[in-house]
């Protein structure tokens, strides 16, 4: 439990992996994963903005 528990592996391979072209994809879907990824990220900053709070100041 303890050693996935940073396993960051399957978000990142989501962010950077490649179209395929097999997989077909319309405007909502890629809207959907847009959203996705952007609230990943935000969610992110923000947490990189708390532990600078914390342990900086």
């Amino acid at each position: 439990m303890r050693k996935d528990l940073f396993n960051f592996g399957p978000m990142l391979g989501y962010f950077f992996r490649k179209n395929d072209p097999a997989r077909h994809t319309n405007f909502n879907l890629r809207t959907m994963h847009f959203i996705n990824k952007l609230s990943m990220a935000m969610f992110l900053v923000g947490l990189m903005v708390l532990i600078y709070r914390w342990f900086i100041r």
